[in-house]
Order: structure tokens, then C-alpha cells, then sequence
């Protein structure tokens, strides 16, 4: 069975994007830890978890791209289950602080002793362990995207509702995890890790396994997605996409169709935030803040919705745009961002991917035509 899924999952373009990542995954660490800095080859590294941060939002669009683009499911809440692996992942990272915390205590976290809480809180058992948390790093995003998508669904809210409530969702989140008595580090959130699997969290090795480890995930991500919309049940996804009411109609359970899309969906976001804290070193709640939602459906707008292939390039190239024109012009950032999303409406609806491959299948349409009158010509 896993067999015939990997199969029909390795179309050229699939075997393509896997290769490149598998490749990005082996070659980029070796040229951070085998070259010496002052070689022109060597990679930097801070440019490893830059481009590890990329690849985390790669998988966050392609989640979003599963149930957008081929289930035509807008929501702008995705960001709140990506900061939920990330809470996940942070409360383990931090179980493992200990007693080298600022206030040495062996099982509290530092911004409990400072609140003076006198024992940890239940739902901080059991992050001690790395499967432990590797379990709750999918399980609760899950299980948060199977309640909210049981009652939306069957209550059949679609469209731009479907997409308020979900941003609704995930400001609610914004509002709870500010307070401090929710015991999640408040508004400074969870920082100062130390060691992730008994290695130390700054080390330059750790560095490169946990890119590699993001760039191994994405490409899984994207085998699991692929397999998905070139199946059959792909194919009643998209035939909910555009014509929801007809695929109920011939007797397709539509709600549990968007029920299943949505957690598969919701799972891989929580893995890429998983993967993205131990990168930066922080997860506080302002990535449960709507304008991060928005944004992934920018990046996935810009590549190609619909796709798979786009939302890797579009959260790759919008946030290394991100990267430079901050740096510039720091204050200017969101015009140009909003800016870049009218202009990919307008001119490049289907996104960079879209048109380019609309632009390939294009030409042979548009040669046809003069072949024909060349060979008319040949038999005169």
C-alpha cells in the first residue's frame, strides 16, 4: 500500500523538487562544516538558519496550498497551528534547561520561579522526553484543526466566513497565550534554549542537522501532498474545489472530504513550526498574530497555488525579499508586500509557477498551426 502511494506520489516533477531538497539537505551542511570560512564555497552560519527558516515556511505554504489550492478551503488561520508545534517543541527545549536556568531550579522554567508558580502545570508532563513532544507536535494542531474543522464543516460555512472565523480562531489564541496565568512565558514566550537531543543547541552541527532535518521534511511534505492530489480522492478534491454542491450531490461526503484535507494540513504546519523554533531560539505568541496567516497566503498566492511546486518558491523568494528589503528600507516593507499581492492578482493570477508552466504548454499550441501550413506548403 505505501508502496503504490510513493509510486503514483513520483511524477518528474515530484522525483525533481525531492531530489533538489534531499540534494540541499546532504550538500549544504558539508559545505558549512568541511570548508573553511575564507573559502569562496564555504556556507555561513547564520546563512543556515536563514535558509532552514525558509524552508520551514516552504512547508507552512504547501500546508496551506493543500487545502486552498486543491480544496479551495481560504484559511487564514494556519498560523496558529504552526506557533502550536512551536509551543510544543519550546516546552521541550526548555524541560531541558534544568537547573542551568537563571534560577537554577531542576524542573520549573525561569519565568515560572519569576511568577513565583510553586509546581509545573499538568500539561507540561511529559515534554521532558523527545517523544513526548514529538507526539503533541502533530497530535495538537490536529486535534485543534478536527474540532474547528467538525463544526465548520458540517455547519457547511464556506467561503469568506469560513475564512473570518479561522482568523478569529487564531487571534483568540493571540489573546490566550498573552496571559501570563495560561504558564506558556506570557508575552516573552519561551527563549533561551540549551540542548536538543543532548546536543547543545548553538553548536555548529546542530545547526546543520536541524537544516537538513527541515529540508528532509519538506521533501516528505511535499511526496505525502503530491501522493494526495494525484490520487483518486486527489481528484474529489478538486471537484469540491469547483463545484462543491454537484460533488454533493452525487453522494460525496464533503464535510469529511475537507475534514481529512484540513488535519493532514494542520499536522504538517505544526512540524514546520516544530522545526522552525529550535532555528531562531524563540516562540512567543506573536506568531499566532493574524498578519503572519495573511502572509502565508501571500507566499502561496505569489508561487502558485494549486501547484505544490509554488508555495515552496513563493515563501522562498518572498521571504528572502523580506530579508533584503527590511534591511534597506525597514518601514516600507508591508506596502511592498501588499503591493506585490495586488500586482500577482492582477498580472500573474495563476502565480510564478502557474504562468510558467501555462507559458510551456502554451507554445506547442501556439507552433501547431505553423507546422500545419508548412507541411500544406510541402504537398502543394
Amino acid at each position: 500500500m505505501i508502496t503504490s502511494f510513493v509510486f503514483k506520489a513520483l511524477d518528474r516533477r515530484a522525483i525533481w523538487v525531492i531530489a533538489v531538497l534531499v540534494g540541499l539537505a546532504v550538500l549544504v551542511p558539508l559545505l558549512n562544516l568541511a570548508l573553511p570560512a575564507g573559502h569562496p564555497l564555504h556556507v555561513p552560519n547564520y546563512a543556515i538558519s536563514l535558509m532552514g527558516k525558509y524552508l520551514n515556511y516552504a512547508l507552512l505554504a504547501l500546508a496551506l496550498d493543500l487545502v486552498w489550492g486543491f480544496c479551495g478551503i481560504l484559511s487564514l488561520g494556519h498560523g496558529a497551528f504552526f506557533a502550536l508545534g512551536g509551543y510544543a517543541m519550546g516546552m521541550y527545549l526548555m524541560r531541558q534547561i534544568g537547573s542551568r536556568g537563571v534560577y537554577g531550579d531542576p524542573v520549573l522554567p525561569d519565568f515560572m520561579v519569576f511568577l513565583n508558580w510553586q509546581e509545573l502545570p499538568w500539561f507540561w508532563y511529559g515534554f521532558d522526553t523527545f517523544w513526548f513532544a514529538a507526539i503533541m507536535i502533530v497530535l495538537v494542531p490536529g486535534l485543534l484543526a478536527f474540532v474547528f474543522g467538525w463544526f465548520a464543516f458540517r455547519s457547511r460555512v464556506t467561503g469568506v466566513y469560513l475564512s473570518i472565523i479561522t482568523q478569529a480562531m487564531t487571534y483568540a489564541l493571540l489573546l490566550a497565550f498573552f496571559r501570563n496565568e495560561m504558564g506558556f512565558g506570557g508575552n516573552n514566550g519561551l527563549t533561551d534554549f540549551k540542548d536538543i537531543l543532548g546536543f547543545a543547541i548553538q553548536a555548529d552541527t546542530t545547526r546543520a542537522a536541524l537544516f537538513s532535518a527541515s529540508a528532509l521534511a519538506l521533501s516528505a511534505a511535499f511526496l505525502i501532498c503530491s501522493g494526495i492530489v494525484r490520487s483518486k480522492f486527489g481528484k474529489v478534491l478538486v471537484a469540491v474545489r469547483d463545484a462543491e454542491s454537484r460533488s454533493r450531490f452525487f453522494g460525496y461526503r464533503v464535510e469529511n472530504v475537507k475534514l481529512f484535507v484540513f488535519v493532514i494540513s494542520a499536522m504538517m504546519a505544526g512540524v514546520a513550526g516544530a522545526l522552525y523554533v529550535p532555528q531562531v531560539g524563540i516562540i512567543n505568541p506573536g506568531e499566532f498574530a493574524p498578519a503572519n496567516s495573511i502572509e502565508i497566503v501571500v507566499w502561496t498566492a505569489v508561487g502558485g497555488r494549486g501547484t505544490l511546486v509554488g508555495p515552496i518558491v513563493g515563501a522562498v523568494l518572498v521571504n528572502a525579499g523580506k530579508s533584503v528589503f527590511t534591511a534597506a528600507f525597514p518601514e516600507f516593507w508591508l506596502f511592498a508586500l501588499g503591493a506585490l499581492f495586488v500586482a500577482v492578482t492582477l498580472f500573474l493570477p495563476k502565480g510564478i509557477v502557474g504562468a510558467l508552466s501555462g507559458l510551456r504548454k502554451w507554445r506547442p499550441r501556439r507552433a501547431a498551426p505553423v507546422m500545419a501550413d508548412a507541411a500544406g506548403e510541402a504537398a502543394e
